[in-house]
């Protein structure tokens, strides 16, 4: 499994832990997996005060795209009590990018 390492880990380990607590409450309706379990989230950073997260989706016309963006944008936003800009990031989703735990549901 591939494991991402975001920004925020190195410059702001004390934040990432909760980043990461409260993006796991942010759930694919469809496959009922958190954006965490599902390994969506590519890059959390904070650069003047302000959050920057990229994500990636399961399919590249996800149905449920803009209520994702909008609960991780919220999330995070509430977490770090900053402004959060979103981005969709250029990789294209794959299992390994899924946790170990979550990848022997087989899902796909």
């Amino acid at each position: 499994m591939k494991k991402t390492t975001w920004a925020l880990e190195e410059t702001h380990p004390h934040l990432a832990q909760r980043v990461e607590e409260d993006l796991r409450k942010v759930m694919d309706p469809e496959l009922g997996m958190s954006v965490i379990q599902l390994g969506l989230i590519r890059e959390i950073e904070i650069e003047d005060a302000q959050a920057h997260v990229t994500m990636i989706f399961t399919t590249p016309f996800c149905p449920y795209a803009p209520r994702l963006l909008a609960d991780c944008r919220a999330q995070v936003e509430g977490t770090l009590n900053m402004p959060t800009r979103i981005s969709v990031g250029k990789e294209v989703w794959d299992r390994t990018f899924m946790e170990e735990e979550a990848a022997d549901w087989g899902l796909y």
